[in-house]
């Protein structure tokens, strides 16, 4: 077994590797770029070192530092976590011929046949995994695209070759949308996996995404354990991922379940993994049934291989009792798997909720800003994997997740009304998705799994997710408040019960010299400052303005040009996510006063419009 890991990645998932170290007995090495310097990760770990600036590219991008610092601090093995240099088989490839240093992840080589999307639609169909219509060879030209989508019939999808998680992928449902999308999609691809190829499928629009997870070692074995059902999407990015799905029955599982272990048996994969499908159900119309009346069988499509661990990976542990990053050190070590695909039995339904700082009333767009409160659940069946306390930064610089709650309960019933419960007590002083998990579990669809990828965006309106945050937002600061006026949380007695009570502006005199109320109760409180809509800046009346801080994409827009209310005129990345900046009413630019590739802060004028 290694003496000393180090961890290339940052937050909650540095932190549950570098906890399956201690209980191997194995010392960890954590790496931190400059806007990490006070991160969870670090306090974690046997020792740290300051890799870069906050860009990721300047930082945890950098292999050839995180290599650098591994040799400096005597690591003899090199976890990459999941995002950022996960799935980069060049990085793997260096590790590997790196002295002294083991890659924990699959060789570079399985990386790269599975990494490049359509040479992964080759591998599958030769191990007689059924895939979507598409292509098996990048296409170069909007006009190639155009002919695809007459040839397979709109809607298609346009995916990075080296995407996932929704990254680079554009659904295109006719021609005029085409030369957008393909430009789009290769822009991601560049940005986010340094790969600019794209590639065609049909897109299928209502399935159940289904996914499995397998680990496989160096002496021939290949197991799967169960699948996860991750269909609860908000703009292909998974928000709720639930161990085992409800979607299939018994036959169906194992079919799934063995065409994962065709498929990585084909790829000569070792290590963690997941092979991700796509069900579709096709008994929607009576004219699809069968003789007797029955339904027609549901239908499987290979989509992609993410060659790393996952950020679901935990609703897997809590059914099956496996720790697979674990298991992924010991197959990097060199150790057989202790058990045969007959041992591995569900137990029990589990939940996970990323709980990420996100405003679903505002498009659910980034809520950077300082936790004043962060007060996770606890009790019977609930888990979190954090790497976050009170009064740390949520800064914009990378995702936007805060923590994962992962729900687990002997039923699918059971753990939906334990998940309901934890959630209830789970405080966190920005705006988060909370409110919004919290509306998924009065969902009725939701609730009877019947739900597909496409059902977010298509059912749940923006008075919904408005309603659901005034109901249940655990924010310190209000949504409506303006200026500059901060608000206190007080905790008040009267006649012996306990009241909260948020006041806005100054705490009066009476609660903040005495520490009580006019009543004669007890008060104590702390204090945040409200971050407002602009950030208090003063701009020019007309300009449209950055609400989050974040790295300027694109400029759609040049001075003179004259632009209609909604129209884009930039469009901005923050926490990974791409955002568009629209003109708030009809006018003339003025001005542009952003480039691609800027930097921008809450308030900044990016377009004066006149």
């Amino acid at each position: 077994m290694f003496e000393k890991l180090l961890v290339a990645n940052r937050g909650e998932i540095a932190v549950r590797v570098m906890s399956a170290c201690e209980e191997l007995g194995i010392e960890t090495v954590a790496v931190y770029s400059d806007a990490d310097r006070d991160g969870g990760h670090i306090e974690y770990a046997d020792e740290a070192y300051n890799i870069g600036p906050a860009p990721a590219s300047e930082s945890y991008l950098d292999g050839d530092e995180i290599i650098e610092v591994a040799n400096r601090a005597g690591a003899d093995a090199i976890h990459p976590g999941y995002g950022f240099l996960a799935e980069n088989a060049a990085f793997a490839s260096q590790v590997e011929d790196a002295e002294g240093i083991t890659w924990v992840g699959p060789s570079s080589d399985a990386m790269t046949a599975l990494g490049e999307k359509t040479n992964a639609r080759r591998i599958m169909q030769d191990a007689d995994v059924p895939v979507v219509p598409g292509t098996t060879d990048p296409v170069e030209s909007a006009a190639e695209v155009r002919e695809l989508g007459d040839e397979f019939g709109y809607p298609i999808a346009i995916k990075a070759e080296g995407g996932g998680g929704g990254r680079g992928m554009k659904i295109v449902r006719g021609d005029d949308e085409v030369e957008d999308a393909f430009e789009s999609a290769k822009r991601e691809g560049e940005a986010y996996f340094d790969n600019d190829s794209v590639y065609v499928e049909k897109f299928l629009e209502a399935p159940k995404h289904v996914e499995v997870q397998i680990l496989a070692d160096e002496h021939g074995t290949a197991l799967h354990l169960g699948e996860r059902d991750c269909s609860l999407q908000r703009r292909h990015q998974k928000v709720i991922e639930e161990a085992p799905s409800p979607a299939l029955d018994s036959e169906l599982r194992e079919a799934i379940g063995n065409a994962a272990r065709r498929g990585v048996r084909e790829a000569d994969y070792t290590n963690a993994g997941t092979v991700e499908f796509l069900v579709e159900d096709s008994v929607a119309s009576e004219t699809q049934r069968g003789e007797g009346g029955d339904a027609a069988e549901p239908q499987f499509y290979f989509m992609e291989v993410n060659t790393r661990i996952q950020v679901e990976h935990t609703v897997t542990e809590e059914v099956t009792g496996i720790d697979i990053v674990r298991e992924q050190l010991r197959i990097a070590a060199g150790e057989e798997l202790p058990y045969t695909q007959d041992d591995i039995e569900i137990d029990g339904h589990a939940m996970e909720f990323r709980i990420n700082a996100e405003n679903p009333a505002n498009g659910f767009a980034p809520t950077p800003g300082t936790l004043s409160t962060y007060d996770p659940p606890g009790s019977l069946g609930v888990r979190i994997d954090d790497a976050i306390a009170k009064g740390d930064v949520i800064a914009g610089d990378y995702d936007s997740m805060i923590a994962k709650l992962i729900v687990r309960a002997p039923t699918r019933e059971r753990c939906l009304e334990r998940s309901r419960r934890a959630l209830t007590h789970f405080d966190v002083g920005v705006e988060t998705t909370i409110p919004f998990h919290r509306l998924m579990l009065e969902d009725e669809t939701f609730r009877a799994g019947a739900h597909t990828t496409n059902y977010l965006d298509e059912t749940v309106s923006d008075d919904d997710l408005a309603a659901a945050v005034e109901r249940w937002s655990t924010a310190v600061d209000d949504d409506g408040a303006t200026g500059s006026d901060s608000t206190n949380d007080l905790v008040v007695e009267v006649e012996g019960q306990r009241f909260d009570v948020a006041v806005t502006g100054d705490i009066p005199r009476a609660a903040s010299s005495n520490g009580g109320a006019d009543a004669g109760g007890s008060a104590t409180g702390s204090t945040a400052s409200s971050t407002g809509s602009a950030g208090g800046q003063v701009t020019a009346s007309d300009a449209v303005t950055a609400e989050m801080q974040g790295t300027v994409l694109s400029v759609n827009v040049s001075p003179g040009e004259r632009v209609a209310q909604g129209e884009v005129v930039c469009v901005l990345e923050a926490m990974k996510m791409e955002n568009d900046v629209v003109a708030p009413a009809a006018g003339t630019v003025a001005d542009v006063a952003v480039t691609d590739g800027d930097t921008v802060d809450m308030g900044d004028p990016l377009v004066v419009l006149e």
